[in-house]
C-alpha cells in the first residue's frame, strides 16, 4: 500500500520483486488523507506499507492523527511499514516530523530510510541508512552485499562527520530552502498557476490549469527550451488521475 503522486522510483522498486501496487491518492492542493479511500486499499493481502513522510513530491508533512491512522491499518492487517523519512531535516513554517517509529507499537513493524545525500544538498553522493529490527536490518544488508556490494565508499567518512555536526547545521539548511520556497511559490503564483505551497521538501506543485493548459505532459515538454527550466508532469506519478 503506498499514496499517490509517488516518487518516480517507487513503482519500479515494487515491481522488481512482483509486489502489486495498491493506492490512495493525495489530492491538490490540500493532499490530506481520504480514510475512505485509505481503508480502501488495505486487505488480508496487504504486506507493507511503502510511506514517505516528509512525502515527496507534495511536500506534505503528515500530521500525527494521519499518521496513527495509517499505523493504526497496519497493526489491523499485521503489514510492515517501510517508511522513507529522507527530508526528515527538511521541514519548514515551525512543523514537526514524527518518525513512524516513535509511535506506540510501530517499532517493531517498521523499518526506517533516510539520507545524507538530501539533508545536505548531495543527492549524488548516494549514502543512506535504515534502522528497524536486527532482523529485518539484517536481511536488507543482505540483499545490499548481492546487489551493489560498496557504494559512495570515499563520502561514508564524510556523511558521518556531518550527522555529528550541531543542530545549527540542520536548522539553516532548513532555513534556506524554505526562503527559496517562498521566492518559487511567489513567483508561479505571479504567473497565474495555483500553488500547493509545501511544508517540506524541494518540490512545489503548481496548476497550471488557469492558464488554460489541459495536459501537463505537453506544458512541460516545451520548457527547457523555452525558459531553461524542467517541470515534471505530475499525472506520470498517480494511478489515479
Amino acid at each position: 500500500m503506498m499514496f499517490e503522486p509517488y516518487s518516480d522510483s517507487s513503482a519500479a522498486t515494487l515491481a522488481l520483486p512482483g509486489a502489486v501496487r495498491r493506492t490512495s491518492v493525495l489530492r491538490f492542493p490540500e493532499f490530506a488523507i481520504d480514510e475512505t479511500s485509505l481503508r480502501s486499499a488495505f486487505s488480508g493481502r496487504t504486506r507493507m506499507v511503502l510511506l514517505n513522510t516528509p512525502h515527496n513530491p507534495t511536500g506534505k508533512v503528515f500530521t500525527r492523527a494521519e499518521l496513527e491512522l495509517i499505523c493504526s491499518l497496519a497493526r489491523e492487517y499485521d503489514a510492515w511499514v517501510v517508511t522513507d523519512e529522507v527530508y526528515e531535516h527538511l521541514v519548514f513554517d515551525g512543523l514537526e516530523h514524527i518518525p513512524v517509529a516513535t509511535l506506540p507499537g510501530m517499532a517493531e513493524r517498521t523499518i526506517t530510510i533516510s539520507s545524507a545525500g538530501k539533508t545536505f544538498s548531495a543527492t549524488g553522493w548516494k549514502v543512506g541508512w535504515l534502522h528497524g529490527p536486527a532482523a529485518a536490518v539484517a536481511a536488507a544488508r543482505t540483499v545490499k552485499q548481492f546487489l551493489t556490494y560498496v557504494a559512495s565508499g570515499p563520502f561514508q567518512p564524510a556523511v558521518a562527520l556531518a550527522l555529528g555536526l550541531g543542530d545549527n547545521v540542520y536548522e539553516e539548511a532548513a532555513s534556506s530552502l524554505q526562503a527559496k520556497r517562498d521566492l518559487l511559490c511567489d513567483g508561479l503564483s505571479a504567473a497565474g498557476l495555483e500553488v500547493a505551497r509545501p511544508s517540506a521538501t524541494y518540490f512545489v506543485i503548481a496548476d497550471a490549469a488557469p492558464l488554460g493548459v489541459g495536459d501537463a505532459l505537453d506544458f512541460c515538454r516545451p520548457m527547457p527550451a523555452l525558459c531553461g527550466v524542467v517541470g515534471v508532469p505530475v499525472s506520470f506519478l498517480f494511478d489515479d488521475v
